[in-house]
């Protein structure tokens, strides 16, 4: 593959540069990085081999995009969610409906986040490094959620949203790996409901 443009693309260009980061990160989650050809994203994308070597220098530049694309529809999503948070009600809601999200999809496919982790961590650098900054966002954005719940008196001044918040993503993702191998929630919703219980020591008696 050639350089990426010097500089971003805009308009139709920028269309379709996203339409072969989509069409990569659904077969890449699929069929693992591995087992994504540029031919079956060429197909995918419904463009020529040419549109995307103009975007991407090589294959590790298509991962990263798509290791970009997958961090903010999921974290993005989820920092919307956790920003709200301001009682344990709001947070088991959350839990509920991460539950209710694996059970619409069957348990396929696992976090795509961490299928790109566990096959990429060990071989690619730079996608490391990309992932590890994607699961500290994931990380702070429950951090913040939980900081949130103290200003507002669901949780004590003691409480410690880094350590929870780290052990809360960690459920997370063991729970999301165990439903896709197992088929079932019952791992997911056991990790998620130990270290939610484990929050709720920190409510305070009055709060919301």
């Amino acid at each position: 593959m050639s350089t990426d443009a010097s500089a971003p693309p805009t308009g139709k260009g920028q269309e379709t540069r996203e339409r072969i980061v989509r069409a990569a990160a659904r077969l890449m989650f699929e069929r693992g990085v591995t087992g994504t050809s540029t031919p079956a994203i060429r197909e995918a994308a419904g463009v020529s081999s040419s549109q995307i070597y103009h975007y991407f220098s090589d294959k590790q530049a298509l991962t990263k995009a798509v290791i970009e694309h997958q961090t903010q529809a999921i974290v993005g999503g989820q920092e919307q969610l956790l920003g709200r948070l301001d009682s344990l009600d709001a947070l088991r809601a959350w839990r509920d409906a991460v539950v209710a999200t694996q059970r619409s999809l069957h348990y396929l496919g696992g976090c795509p986040l961490g299928s790109l982790a566990s096959e990429l961590a060990e071989h690619e650098p730079d996608a490391r490094t990309a992932l590890a900054a994607a699961f500290t966002r994931w990380s702070e954005a429950i951090r913040d959620g939980l900081r949130h719940m103290i200003d507002h008196g669901a949780l004590g001044p003691e409480t410690d949203p880094d350590t929870l918040s780290l052990a809360l993503l960690a459920a997370l993702q063991g729970g999301l790996l165990l439903g896709q191998t197992q088929r079932d929630s019952g791992a997911l919703e056991a990790g998620l409901d130990t270290v939610i219980e484990r929050i709720a020591h920190h409510a305070t008696p009055n709060g919301p």
